[in-house]
């Protein structure tokens, strides 16, 4: 590890994971909303990754796993035009308002 950070590699990583659960009313619009708000978000400063998945045990529950650099990169892509647009879009398509939470990454060093 020691090498690595003298060659300018960080020891550790910080990664911001957020989740967003969507309860779809009507599941088509819901989808096309989420995906080009995933394809625009993975172009954000600071964005390591953003996926959209599906729920198998509730079909009509969407979920967006993003994950950021840093507190600070994914707190501004909260208030971001993609955001925005999303959650404007979304407006008569959930059946409540998005289940958001905030998570820490964890690696197997962590917990040894």
């Amino acid at each position: 590890m020691a090498a690595l950070a003298s060659a300018g590699v960080p020891d550790e990583v910080e990664v911001t994971i957020v989740t967003l659960s969507f309860a779809a009313t009507d599941s088509e619009r819901l989808l096309a909303v989420l995906s080009k708000y995933v394809v625009l978000s993975r172009q954000q400063p600071g964005c390591r990754n953003i996926d959209l998945t599906r729920s198998v045990t509730e079909p009509d529950r969407y979920v967006v796993i993003e994950k950021w650099d840093s507190p600070e990169s994914q707190r501004a892509h909260f208030d971001s035009p993609e955001m925005v647009e999303m959650a404007e879009a979304c407006s008569g398509i959930i059946a409540e308002r998005p289940v958001i939470d905030l998570l820490e990454g964890l690696s197997a060093h962590d917990l040894a």
